[in-house]
């Protein structure tokens, strides 16, 4: 396809599509004369994932180029290939290293973590960008009083390894190993906000039952 039916079917503007090109987000398409090019389905996938984290994710450039040069580093396997892209994605502040809840909060989470059984590689350790962020919320969660023991959190990983299965589910339903790593990403970027969505419609329903009147 031409410049133009890649901008039709992506919904991205020709403008941004030759920006794109500029960046090297986008790889180059097969020349055919000295001023166009043939593009194809994989510049039309890379192109969907450029947009699903830079409008839904608000992923700067710079961010988007780091993790789209994970997607495409054939040298590694597949999990670590998968798990360093969704490292470089934004995941919120560091805790604070001297904050005393920090301590409580990483004790909290280590228990956790053995009571649950989850063994991680590098990608997913102490110093993973998720791991940090669960340490900062449950710091904040101790910092204000809230329950936050292992007992507290355990339905709750009880239930992200249900939504884990479902996010590789989806990703190992394609073939293609590149379009696993993109789709992995884009899930990411893309279904948080389902999740939190479908949670407060959840809890909704839930405090209506409990505590509503019915209606």
């Amino acid at each position: 396809m031409r410049l133009a039916q890649l901008s039709e079917r992506s919904g991205i503007t020709t403008a941004t599509v030759k920006y794109y090109l500029r960046e090297g987000l986008l790889p180059p398409g097969r020349r055919v004369t000295a001023t166009q090019s043939e593009y194809d389905e994989s510049h039309l996938r890379r192109l969907r994932l450029i947009r699903a984290m830079t409008q839904v994710g608000r992923l700067p450039v710079t961010t988007v180029r780091e993790v789209l040069a994970v997607v495409d580093d054939g040298s590694q396997d597949q999990h670590s290939r998968i798990g360093a892209a969704v490292w470089a994605l934004p995941h919120g502040n560091e805790p604070t290293a001297d904050d005393p809840a920090v301590a409580a909060a990483e004790h909290t989470v280590q228990m956790l973590l053995d009571r649950v059984g989850w063994s991680f590689g590098r990608l997913a350790g102490p110093d993973s960008p998720a791991y940090r962020k669960l340490v900062g919320a449950v710091a904040e969660l101790h910092r204000l009083g809230y329950p936050c023991n292992v007992e507290n959190l355990l339905p709750y990983a009880a239930a992200a390894s249900r939504l884990a299965e479902a996010d590789l589910d989806l990703v190992e339903s394609y073939d293609d190993a590149e379009e696993q790593i993109e789709a992995a990403v884009a899930c990411t970027v893309l279904y948080e906000p389902v999740l939190l969505g479908l949670r407060r419609l959840a809890e909704a329903e839930e405090c209506n039952r409990r505590f509503g009147t019915g209606s």
